[in-house]
């Protein structure tokens, strides 16, 4: 249910969602019933092309543009009471309803939603996804997806009209699903969107990053490590923690080595709440209050981030400050037809953990497989009080959550809709957030030399930091 600009977007397409979700009335005589005061009934999400059908036992995910209604998920209600109910779904997502937003756990800040009086009709009709749906059909939800919820198009100098007009005409009855495959292929490829996938449910996959960078993966992960501990730490073992997604070192002159290959990962059953506990038991062991006591400097290793939840992140953020501070301010794109079109930006705030706390100067560590959350975390440390220098090469460029919908065939895709603002209004999507000091990272040469540039960078200048 989650989950990285131009208004020549035709606006029949909005207009047609409008008209889906209109709420109507028996005239201007008829007297509006009283809405109920819970959860109970049907929401739209500000933003998202989402409805929800909220029940007392279950909740039910649509999926909506203006040409289509798809069901997603659903979910079961989780015992208790009060005016938020709780659901989770098959594959462990928490989501808090009440009465005008909707929580989901892991995920910073609150969706606005509105209650409508009934689900919309093209909803009530909708057919489950499932394969032999018409490649006509799955091309145009496709294609309406993206042109209702993408921010990113002008900035990336997509026309995506003119995409439709060149693909569209190669899509009909007869197509192949591997032709299907790489007419979408071929139309997502010029994003390069690491917040942008998608799967067919076999072996097909499209997926791909910022040209120039690697997005994560498991065996470049294995590699640094064994690199980064031969090389950076002499041979020494790190303490682990979080299924080896979490190590910590200590360093010569009372200095420390934090790595974080990801914000999630840390558990087997992967729901937030174990992830959560998992990521302040590492963050007891390292911040004791002798250790914070003794630091002059610490190296927060992200080169190698595979991102995760945003929330985990500023729970790391408030283990480095004694006194709160702006981390960043959320929006979603909530107009089909204009992508220029937000929410009114939500702030989030980095509040001090009331547990020992590192104050002192940090050197962040990012490259180009810096992703997702490891860069939201990245920006939560801008305005963060004491010294923070980032070093290596810009991060990958994708922050927002992404949302996963569903094709009529039942592929399953994956696109950003979110906007990450420093107090300016500035975001970094595309670019990257930037370094102070810019280094090689884990490229070839690096590896053949034995060098970590980086790494000797941050050492060099923590003492330096720390005497300012």
């Amino acid at each position: 249910m989650t989950s990285t600009r131009t208004r020549t977007r035709r606006r029949t397409a909005a207009t047609a969602l409008l008209l889906a979700l209109a709420v109507t009335t028996a005239g201007p005589a008829a007297a509006a019933p009283a809405a109920p005061s819970g959860p109970v009934g049907i929401w739209q999400l500000d933003g998202y092309g989402t409805v929800l059908r909220v029940e007392s036992g279950r909740l039910q995910e649509y999926q909506v543009t203006g040409v289509s209604c798809l069901p997603g998920q659903s979910a079961r209600r989780v015992p208790g009471s009060g005016i938020a109910f709780r659901y989770t779904t098959g594959d462990g997502e928490v989501l808090t309803v009440r009465p005008g937003s909707v929580h989901v756990d892991g995920s910073v800040g609150d969706r606005a939603t509105r209650r409508l009086a009934a689900l919309p009709e093209r909803c009530r009709e909708a057919p489950r996804p499932g394969p032999g749906a018409d490649p006509v059909a799955a091309f145009d939800v496709f294609w309406q997806t993206f042109a209702e919820n993408y921010p990113f198009f002008a900035a990336k100098g997509i026309d995506w009209n003119a995409v439709r007009e060149t693909h569209r005409p190669r899509v009909d009855a007869g197509t192949t699903e591997d032709e299907l495959f790489a007419v979408f292929r071929e139309m997502l490829a010029p994003l390069h969107d690491a917040h942008v996938h998608l799967r067919d449910g076999g072996d097909r996959f499209f997926g791909e990053g910022r040209p120039g960078t690697t997005v994560p993966s498991l065996e470049l992960e294995t590699r640094v490590k064994a690199y980064v501990q031969e090389v950076d730490l002499a041979g020494r073992a790190p303490q682990e923690f979080a299924q080896g997604r979490i190590s910590y070192a200590d360093l010569p002159d009372s200095r420390g080595y934090l790595r974080l290959s990801g914000f999630g990962g840390y558990t087997p059953g992967g729901d937030f709440a174990s992830e959560s506990a998992e990521l302040d038991r590492a963050l007891d062991t390292v911040f004791t209050a002798e250790r914070t006591a003794r630091l002059r400097g610490l190296v927060i290793d992200l080169r190698i981030n595979g991102g995760g939840s945003d929330e985990l992140g500023l729970r790391l953020a408030a283990r480095l400050t004694d006194r709160p501070y702006f981390a960043y301010a959320k929006r979603v794109r909530n107009d089909p037809a204009d992508a220029t079109r937000f929410t009114r930006p939500q702030p989030l705030y980095v509040q001090p953990a009331r547990a020992p706390r590192y104050t002192g100067t940090i050197a962040v560590l990012t490259g180009g497989s810096t992703v997702s959350a490891g860069e939201t975390f990245t920006q939560a440390l801008l305005e963060r009080p004491g010294r923070t220098v980032r070093i290596g090469q810009p991060t990958q460029g994708v922050f927002s959550d992404v949302l996963d919908r569903t094709l009529p065939n039942g592929w399953e895709l994956g696109l950003p809709d979110e906007q990450f603002l420093t107090r300016t209004g500035k975001t970094f999507d595309g670019s990257g957030i930037p370094v102070d000091r810019t280094t090689p990272v884990f490229t070839e040469e690096e590896f053949e030399a034995r060098r970590d540039s980086a790494f000797t960078t941050a050492l060099r200048l923590l003492p330096r930091a720390w005497a300012v």
